[in-house]
């Protein structure tokens, strides 16, 4: 991306004309549409879709360049990600200011709030750790919310209300 374009991209992103993630997913070679709920769905090679709540602070990054985004910066609100390890080789991780979550083949959901990252696993399986810190493994059905600090992660299966709520935010 030349120098003009970046800044053009810079401004608009700044004017609020172009939501924040759309910016950053297309320079990860994914397309973007809207839904009916206004949520973002990034469709990007490799098999990685990524569906973003509306409002959401998100950026991808493509870190080795494979034209395939491999991981996810999320600062706010909502992201579902569904990665199909058939096609998308060498894992995905979502990145947010109290947690890593990653994984190489699965769906799962990652919620930033009020000083909390809440990790909910839809399929396969997700380990997450603070930034320093013991990972955790999840599996369908177990969530586990991470705030600042040292203590242990705990692993819980969400009640079903919860989980269908955050779902449901994100289209599902």
């Amino acid at each position: 991306m030349n120098t003009t374009l970046r800044s053009i991209l810079a401004a608009a992103l700044a004017a609020g004309l172009i939501p924040y993630g759309a910016a950053f997913a297309q320079s990860a070679g994914c397309t973007v549409s809207r839904d009916a709920g206004a949520r973002q769905v990034l469709s990007c090679p490799g098999g990685v879709t990524v569906t973003a709540e509306a409002g959401a602070a998100y950026s991808l990054v493509d870190r080795n360049r494979d034209g395939s985004p491999d991981s996810a910066s999320l600062r706010r609100k909502a992201i579902l990600v569904d990665v199909d390890n058939t096609q998308h080789a060498g894992g995905f991780q979502v990145v947010t200011p109290q947690a890593i979550a990653a994984v190489r083949g699965t769906q799962w959901a990652v919620d930033v709030a009020g000083g909390q990252t809440s990790v909910l696993v839809v399929r396969g399986s997700v380990a997450v750790r603070r930034p320093a810190g013991e990972p955790v493994l999840l599996s369908p059905g177990e969530g586990v919310d991470v705030t600042a600090g040292t203590g242990p992660l705990v692993v819980r299966r969400w009640p079903a209300p919860r989980a269908a709520a955050l779902l449901a935010r994100l289209g599902q």
